[in-house]
């Protein structure tokens, strides 16, 4: 087995493609995720917890392996949770364009077909999701807010695990070449 410069634990050509999904499927999973977001903690709140746009973004981005399109998505799915926040608009989205574009840069570089990687990722990611939040809150609102670690790290592996059955879900509306 080898590696080339550019890629890390890819093994071989097929693993480094690039995933396609028709628009509307893009846009429809962003929505309902954005609208899961809005709801469903109203009505459970047990699972307020789960961050589902910014699950979808990462997935799209990690898939497509494009920092132009992860940029696109996770500004387009954050602007859209911003318009239904209590929060300054541009919050999300300036957060999620972040993630989008470091979950697509980890996508050229590694293999992310395998659980394992994705619930690191997933993991990964909503931390640091909630310390940008926590930084962006505090340097351009001023307004204190707390970062409690302990509680950030496992509510990060839990939509770690959550992204692990909702990628396979996802995998299943690829467009199959």
């Amino acid at each position: 087995m080898t590696y080339s410069g550019e890629r890390i634990l890819l093994s071989n050509e097929r693993e480094g493609q690039t995933s396609r999904f028709r628009l509307w499927v893009v846009a429809a999973v962003g929505l309902v995720s954005i609208l899961f977001q809005v709801y469903v903690p109203r009505h459970l709140p047990f699972l307020a917890f789960l961050e589902m746009p910014l699950l979808v973004t990462v997935y799209f981005a990690l898939v497509r392996r494009s920092q132009i399109s992860g940029l696109l998505v996770g500004a387009a799915i954050g602007l859209a949770e911003d318009s239904l926040a209590p929060h300054p608009l541009g919050m999300f989205g300036i957060i999620k364009t972040l993630v989008g574009y470091f979950a697509a840069s980890v996508g050229v570089r590694i293999d992310v077909d395998h659980a394992f990687i994705r619930l690191l990722l997933g993991s990964f990611f909503y931390v640091f999701h909630q310390v940008l939040y926590w930084v962006m809150t505090r340097a351009l609102l001023g307004r204190p807010l707390v970062l409690d670690w302990p509680r950030t790290v496992i509510e990060g592996v839990l939509n770690g695990v959550v992204g692990v059955a909702l990628f396979l879900f996802l995998d299943r509306l690829k467009i199959r070449s």
